[in-house]
């Protein structure tokens, strides 16, 4: 009996933490005002566009999947373009998991 406990308290531990976890996208990542209109263009399609400079997003990374962390890291990367005027941001290096530049630019008028 006492085994069967043990294994529940550990089953419940980490349903929650993979509960909270999936929810990471959503509740660390908020959206600012205009970052819903930013997108995410080829390096090729930005040539008559004005930079807007660049920025290094980072994320927390660790126990994360791959697709979890792209998209947190594309919504920061939308978030701050926002913020400074740009529409369209253009994925760049990735030196590590969890971290990646984006370039930032004003395409539309």
């Amino acid at each position: 009996m006492q085994f069967s406990k043990g294994l529940l308290a550990i089953v419940a531990i980490v349903s929650l933490f993979a509960g909270l976890s999936g929810c990471a996208n959503n509740i660390f990542i908020g959206v600012h005002e205009g970052a819903d209109r930013v997108s995410l263009a080829e390096a090729g399609q930005v040539a008559n566009c004005e930079s807007k400079g660049s920025v290094i997003i980072s994320v927390y990374a660790k126990f994360r999947i791959e697709k979890d962390v792209e998209a947190n890291m594309y919504q920061m990367a939308r978030n701050k373009a926002a913020d400074v005027g740009a529409d369209t941001v253009v994925k760049g290096e990735s030196p590590e998991f969890g971290k990646r530049t984006f370039a930032m630019y004003k395409c539309r008028p």
